[in-house]
């Protein structure tokens, strides 16, 4: 006599027990790499199947991927927690989830108080064929015209409300954290703009000194 072979089903949830955690489609979870010596991957749970039994369960995921593996890159202005939603579907075994995690959108992940090691955001959705991204341009910020890093320190002019990175306004990180207001150098009145530049001035010739 043959044993029949085990019908799949759709599951709505299943319990990891190695982990300890219930996952439903739509969380997030961080699976193990290829090699130990690389970040754990980022994917979302699509679908999860399992046999009549309860066992051989399988998650159908889709990838995010972090900026190096990207075609392009890691770029300057791509935060440490930042992933993108790529095209790639894949199916794994539910034994190599590693633990669940949050892929928070961009605007939700700066309001986070603190932000944790299962923490990222994502902003960009991502073709792992012809290495395009969606939305393909997105608002910048400073005279050095970058997208937004969360990473990175960044101050308000009062003036005209636009954001500006410390270094590119000739200011350490500590001298703006000092700050009680800030204005740009579009927003300072000519005495200012005087008093501004001898500062530099004399920043440099120390510097040099």
């Amino acid at each position: 006599m043959t044993k029949g072979k085990a019908i799949r089903r759709t599951l709505d949830s299943h319990t990891i027990k190695h982990i300890n955690k219930t996952i439903h489609p739509g969380d997030c979870v961080l699976m193990k790499p290829s090699e130990s010596s690389k970040p754990s991957y980022v994917a979302r749970v699509e679908k999860i199947e399992g046999d009549n039994r309860g066992g051989n369960v399988r998650l159908h995921v889709r990838w995010y991927y972090r900026p190096e593996e990207s075609i392009g890159g890691r770029r300057q202005f791509h935060g440490s927690k930042e992933v993108f939603l790529s095209d790639h579907y894949d199916t794994q075994s539910v034994d190599t989830v590693e633990g669940k995690c949050i892929v928070h959108n961009f605007k939700s992940y700066t309001k986070l108080d603190a932000v944790g090691n299962d923490d990222f955001f994502c902003r960009f959705e991502y073709n792992s064929i012809t290495g395009a991204f969606n939305p393909d341009r997105v608002a910048v910020y400073c005279k050095c015209e970058m997208p937004y890093n969360p990473d990175d320190l960044m101050v308000q002019c009062e003036g005209c409300s636009d954001w500006y990175h410390p270094t590119c306004m000739d200011m350490t990180a500590e001298e703006a954290k000092r700050l009680d207001e800030f204005n740009c150098h579009n927003c300072l009145t000519e005495d200012q703009k005087k008093l501004h530049d001898s500062h530099v001035s004399t920043r440099s010739a120390d510097m040099k000194a």
